[in-house]
């Protein structure tokens, strides 16, 4: 989970992972935001890649 973070942060920013984590809402993880999906026991592996996809995170960082 602490690299999950770590990841949000290095790729958004503090302020902005948190919103992304708060307030996006990805259909890739059955309309959940981050927050829901981690607590829902989603993998944040699968998490991480839900929000890279929807983000356009390039290869070389995800």
């Amino acid at each position: 989970m602490t690299y999950f973070r770590e990841l949000m942060e290095g790729e958004f920013g503090a302020a902005r992972a948190a919103a992304v984590s708060r307030d996006h809402v990805f259909a890739e993880l059955g309309d959940r935001t981050v927050e829901d999906a981690l607590e829902a026991a989603i993998e944040p592996r699968e998490v991480w890649k839900a929000v890279c996809n929807a983000y356009d995170v390039p290869a070389a960082r995800r």
